[in-house]
């Protein structure tokens, strides 16, 4: 989201010039962008504001377009690994027609939501999972099968899980939200979705 918003603001100011410059010649300035993206939450409350606030990898990659060097790109994944947590008791796979309702879901962390709203994963926005969904985005790969295919193998669990709790961690700039490390979803959920891709029983793997 906080990318998404700077690159938005950005667009928005270099239109201008782009009708009176050759495009190569327009140059977008971080610090204009952000005054512009903080005055469009200046109304809005603490907890919003706070948002728009830039970590270091987001920072980077909103700087670089998502297009980092490979040294860039090795110092934001050891970060964000170091911020990837296990599930402490060692199991990764909740319930998968619980994780079907997480990845179904678009709600959560929106002004119209209420405070109890649960947050949802909204995966099909991103990908196609159950392979009979006929609604599904392609920005992602398909994740059909995606269990099957790994054979369910530990290591592969491991390694989904590491992708879902911080996308960083794997691939530098990723489009993919950080569930985990920004606590977009707790745990459960993230052990709920993890065994919507990875249980036998799942229509997933189906």
């Amino acid at each position: 989201m906080y990318r998404s918003i700077l690159i938005a603001a950005a667009v928005a100011l270099s239109s201008g010039a782009a009708l009176a410059q050759d495009k190569a010649s327009v140059s977008i300035d971080p610090a204009k962008v952000e005054a512009v993206v903080k005055s469009t939450f200046s109304k809005a409350p603490q907890d919003w504001q706070a948002r728009i606030v830039l970590d270091d990898t987001q920072r980077l990659c909103t700087l670089h377009r998502n297009q980092v060097s490979a040294a860039d790109a090795d110092a934001i994944q050891k970060r964000e690994t170091a911020r990837v947590v296990l599930p402490a008791d060692g199991k990764y796979l909740g319930d998968w027609k619980k994780g079907f309702a997480v990845a179904n879901s678009g709600q959560g962390g929106q002004f119209s939501d209420g405070p109890t709203t649960v947050n949802g994963g909204n995966c099909y926005a991103c990908h196609q999972m159950d392979p009979k969904e006929v609604s599904y985005g392609t920005l992602g790969p398909s994740l059909a099968a995606y269990g099957k295919e790994r054979k369910y193998e530990p290591a592969a669990i491991k390694d989904a899980w590491t992708k879902i709790y911080d996308s960083q961690a794997v691939v530098a700039c990723s489009n993919m939200p950080r569930f985990g490390a920004s606590k977009v979803l707790s745990d459960q959920q993230l052990k709920d979705v993890m065994a919507y891709l990875f249980d036998p029983e799942s229509p997933v793997n189906k």
